[in-house]
């Protein structure tokens, strides 16, 4: 546990003001922060008019009119609705704010991407969730088109409420969901899902292989979920990664062992952090298994021997029956197995 939290800001969100007009607040970057953001009055912020924003909605707007809308300045408000995408959206100015409502969804159906963010200042995308169409997107949201050297730690880049689904309302694929290459990239209840049931629902119909790759340096999440990819759920090869609260659960549907192996090993970790990465603190992470089939996992998590790469509190938790199925570790080869015999494992590490 954390006394305080490190860096952090809340979701804009839509208000009436005190003319009785609609309004977005915008509020500010908290660094070492403890409680709410009112008890001492108002919220801080900036305050913007509606007039700022777009009001898209997904039976007129298309993303020729939403990135006619981007480029000109304006930030948008989707309302409830789906998005269907013949390209994507181009996030390209500092600052910019895509605010959905009613868990607007964007579906890119030309296998493009969704979404791409520059690496820039400030960009905030919030309620939002990103589809997976028929056609195989190599990743449905990026977040800076390569790494770099650049700086965000003042005003950084923020997810709010941002989900993902690879299958489960129809036939859908995606290689990756989110890619993150800005440096101090902010995640705050990010959900990443290749669909374990529903319609469009099989180890080689919603073909998913990562949930999430961070590239970037100094990116936090609090409150990561990631399931059923079939490679790594989380790929990390960034330094100076801080993550609070890791929920996933590996993938059901594993038709053998042989489809699932790599370099000699069984499975694919759900938190894989790059032999290259120097610093990472991860803290609360539970990660489950409901294997159909008699499959192993061998970790569940896999990350360099460095005193720099910390991880507490973790437990790894058989939820299926399936014998000869198995979480082998928990940790680089450290912690007990979980199998139908054995169905909870735990490591302060």
């Amino acid at each position: 546990m954390v006394d305080t939290t490190p860096v952090i800001r809340e979701k804009p969100y839509l208000f009436i003001d005190s003319a009785g007009n609609y309004a977005v607040k915008v509020p500010s970057l908290r660094t070492n922060s403890k409680g709410r953001t009112w008890a001492n009055g108002i919220t801080p912020g900036e305050v913007l008019s509606i007039d700022k924003f777009h009001i898209a909605r997904s039976d007129r707007d298309t993303a020729a009119t939403l990135n006619a809308a981007l480029s000109s300045g304006k930030h948008l408000i989707l309302t409830p609705g789906i998005y269907h995408l013949s390209g994507p959206l181009q996030v390209s100015n500092p600052g910019t704010i895509v605010l959905g409502l009613g868990l607007a969804t964007l579906i890119p159906d030309q296998g493009t991407s969704a979404m791409n963010v520059a690496d820039v200042d400030g960009v905030t995308i919030g309620g939002i969730l990103f589809d997976a169409g028929i056609n195989n997107s190599p990743v449905l949201l990026t977040l800076g088109n390569t790494t770099s050297n650049v700086s965000h730690a003042s005003n950084p880049t923020a997810l709010f409420d941002v989900s993902c689904r690879v299958g489960g309302a129809a036939v859908g694929n995606a290689t990756s969901c989110l890619t993150v290459n800005s440096n101090d990239v902010l995640l705050d209840n990010v959900w990443l899902w290749r669909a374990d049931h529903g319609s469009g629902v099989g180890w080689d119909v919603n073909k998913g292989i990562n949930g999430v790759t961070v590239n970037g340096n100094n990116v936090s999440a609090y409150g990561l979920f990631v399931e059923h990819f079939e490679g790594y759920q989380t790929l990390w090869n960034g330094n100076g990664g801080r993550v609070y609260f890791y929920q996933s659960e590996i993938p059901y549907d594993v038709p053998n062992q042989s489809r699932w192996t790599h370099d000699g090993v069984r499975g694919y970790a759900s938190y894989k952090v790059a032999n290259s990465v120097t610093s990472h603190d991860a803290r609360g992470l539970g990660i489950y298994s409901v294997f159909w089939n008699p499959v192993i996992l061998e970790n569940a998590i896999e990350t360099p021997s460095n005193s720099g790469v910390k991880f507490q509190h973790m437990i790894t938790v058989f939820l299926g029956s399936t014998a000869g199925a198995a979480i082998n570790h928990i940790i680089n080869g450290t912690g007990n197995a979980v199998t139908n015999q054995n169905m909870v494992a735990k490591s302060s590490y």
